[in-house]
């Protein structure tokens, strides 16, 4: 996982690089009669100072990405790892120390104490990447400053499964955008799925083969499967694995390791929907089905929850994948494959509703830590008498036509016709 974080930086650095005159240089825009003779353009200005608060997950991607951003636009950053991956935070705090200007990018190592006094300073931008609790907090904070901010939460990304589809393809992309990433600990990580009663079967025994094919009839033994990042994440996932009405309800795997902080790929079908597992962001490796009786109750089950970060559908029909994509409010949609759209440095990364605010990756990162500023160049030449007082009929009726941008209504007024 270093490795495709450490590729996926530079991609972004590359990027950069290459269009950053293009990024920077002024959009021009249109003029109007009201404003003629006159050009007017969108410049791009650093805000100021910006604070970047990462996640644990993926500590160097989720760091430095945001400030790849903010220091193409002109800012200055302070960065404050997450001080759940210490040995990821202290590298970080070593290296950028070493290769980058302290004057224009600072780390602040720390937990709570340490992110609650940044909180209380006064910055021109705070982008945060984690949870949606502390992400409520970040933005109270903010809000006592009237600070902008950027909020890359999470949510209960859903998977739906057509019976039109190509069933091997889909489970292994499946398994791969779950517990291939960080077992389950992904912000884009699917959270649940939908599919049909006639076909969860045909789903569930698919990822039974696919996940013994990957990871061994003893998962727990694999080398490929993540670890828990620590006790407490560990101890609320036995929290909601072990309550009553979902420890049933287990179709495959469910067992786990405290000392080696390891639980194994877990599926369960139709969970209670008031449950644990349903109310709040599962964040590890265990996956509910969820059955219905035709694929259309998808969208209500959809539409009834909070806006996810990322929504899924696996299908070849070309009409749902239209409807899904078109009427499915989520930060991203990927039909036929699992969390690939946050490689794409072309499309916004971000949430929508409770999964966030804001978007980042390639020119709208630079668009996120940049302010628009409107600049209108105006000539001395063509300096008209009608916008001065005393006004009359004539004056107002012509005014009332270059607003409007009406050029015919203009001559009238002139020729006394109107």
């Amino acid at each position: 996982m270093r490795r495709v974080q450490v590729a996926l930086l530079r991609n972004s650095i590359k990027l950069a690089l290459k269009q950053l005159k293009n990024w920077m240089a002024p959009d021009k825009a249109k003029t109007s009669l009201t404003t003629f003779p006159a050009s007017a353009e969108i410049v791009s200005e650093p805000l100021g100072v910006v604070l970047v608060i990462s996640a644990w997950n993926y500590p160097f991607l989720l760091s430095i990405d945001p400030v790849i951003g903010a220091i193409s636009a002109g800012n200055a950053v302070v960065l404050k790892p997450s001080e759940l991956a210490p040995a990821s935070s202290s590298l970080l705090a070593k290296l950028l120390e070493q290769y980058l200007d302290p004057s224009a990018v600072r780390v602040i190592e720390g937990a709570v104490t340490e992110t609650t006094l940044l909180l209380e300073q006064k910055w021109d931008k705070i982008f945060y990447t984690g949870s949606s609790k502390i992400g409520r907090i970040i933005m109270m904070a903010a809000a006592k400053h009237l600070i902008p901010v950027v909020l890359e939460l999470g949510g209960k990304s859903p998977v739906v499964i057509d019976s039109d589809t190509n069933l091997k393809i889909t489970v292994k992309r499946i398994i791969a955008g779950k517990w291939g990433c960080n077992n389950g600990q992904a912000c884009i990580s699917p959270d649940y799925i939908l599919t049909t009663k006639e076909y969860a079967p045909k789903v569930i025994d698919a990822m039974k083969q696919e996940l013994e094919a990957f990871y061994g009839k003893n998962p727990m033994e694999s080398k490929d499967m993540s670890r828990i990042v620590n006790s407490n994440h560990f101890d609320r996932l036995s929290k909601i694995l072990e309550e009553k009405e979902v420890s049933d309800k287990i179709v495959y795997g469910g067992q786990k390791n405290r000392d080696n902080l390891k639980i194994v790929p877990t599926i369960l079908l139709d969970v209670p929907l008031d449950s644990l597992i349903m109310s709040e962001e599962i964040f590890g490796p265990l996956l509910p089905i969820l059955t219905l009786n035709n694929l259309e109750e998808c969208f209500d089950v959809i539409r009834s929850r909070p806006k996810p970060l990322a929504a899924y559908l696996f299908t070849q029909n070309q009409k749902l994948k239209e409807r899904f994509a078109m009427t499915v409010s989520a930060g991203g949609i990927v039909v036929n494959d699992i969390a690939v759209h946050l490689s794409l440095p072309t499309l916004p990364f971000g949430g929508v509703g409770e999964s966030g605010m804001g978007s980042y990756h390639g020119k709208f990162s630079f668009d996120a830590f940049s302010h628009k500023k409107a600049v209108l160049y105006k000539s001395f030449i063509g300096d008209a008498a009608i916008r001065y007082p005393p006004y009359s009929r004539g004056k107002l009726r012509l005014l009332k036509a270059l607003v409007n941008s009406n050029l015919v209504e203009v001559f009238k007024v002139l020729l006394g016709l109107s």
